[in-house]
């Protein structure tokens, strides 16, 4: 092929001489055709090596542009995404996890929970206006609230006593309006008689929220600090998703050494230290 498309281009480059044809003819048949370094300027690229040179340059800026274009629509898709995400955090719920024993008998240094935000009028970033609450609270309500002595803490605690209630705990009991409440989710180790088990009488302002942890022997709450503004409520927990066994030591550790050893043993221990059975709970 090489050498008949060589013909080819000698034949169409020079016109036949009728006088020196059978020479030609003649010197073909006696000696193999040679071609010289100077003959090769004359050969003519075959049709296709052609057409890909015509079309290589379009080729690779079509290719250039279907990249660029992927680009785009992949960037486009993961500030969607980003922007779904950072708004079901700012308006509908949020996980954390709880790193005291405040609540225990009822929640558990380790669980991870999903908070719902969205009945309780979430905060619209940067202005600060809330959302309309679709939801009033109730004693014996579990809610997230931001701490009032630090606004920059979340705390979790049970509504003893909502606003215009009268409130004292005795012996351990805790009477609200004078009658007293049960309350089965509540522990409590000290004896009775200690002063952890009596507190009061006090009158809960209106607007204002008296909070306790159902670990009465072991919890800050409105005892200590007073009450919770009802505007610093800003969720509550719906389900355990996750629990894992851990002391609340290695959960506030915030040292970034720490941090990583820590994570490196959830790798190491997550099956075994997993609490299977509270996956899914609802609160």
């Amino acid at each position: 092929m090489p050498m008949h498309s060589l013909g080819l281009c000698d034949r169409a480059a020079a016109p036949a001489n009728p006088a020196t044809t059978s020479q030609g003819m003649a010197a073909a048949i006696a000696s193999p055709a040679i071609t010289s370094p100077a003959d090769s300027s004359h050969v003519c690229p075959s049709s296709s090596s052609a057409v890909v040179a015509a079309k290589s340059p379009a080729h690779s800026e079509s290719r250039t542009r279907r990249i660029l274009g992927s680009l785009r629509l992949s960037t486009r898709r993961l500030i969607v995404l980003a922007a779904i995400v950072l708004g079901m955090r700012i308006f509908v719920g949020e996980a954390s996890v709880v790193p005291t024993a405040s609540m225990e008998g009822t929640i558990l240094v380790g669980d991870h929970l999903f908070m719902d935000k969205l009945l309780y009028g979430p905060e619209i970033p940067l202005v600060h206006w809330r959302l309309p609450a679709l939801k009033t609270i109730h004693r014996g309500d579990i809610v997230v609230f931001r701490y009032p002595k630090d606004v920059t803490e979340t705390f979790l605690k049970r509504v003893a006593a909502i606003g215009g209630d009268s409130l004292e705990i005795k012996n351990g009991v805790l009477y609200v309006n004078s009658k007293p409440v049960q309350e089965p989710y509540a522990v409590h180790h000290a004896p009775v008689h200690s002063p952890e088990e009596s507190w009061g009488p006090t009158v809960v302002p209106e607007g204002k929220l008296f909070v306790m942890g159902d670990n009465r022997d072991n919890s800050s709450d409105s005892r200590d600090w007073g009450f919770v503004p009802m505007s610093n409520v800003i969720g509550e927990p719906l389900f355990v998703y996750w629990s894992y066994d851990a002391p609340t030591a290695r959960w506030l550790d915030e040292n970034p050494g720490h941090r990583i050893s820590f994570y490196a043993s959830i790798a190491g221990n997550f099956f075994s230290n997993t609490r299977w059975s509270r996956t899914g709970m609802l609160l």
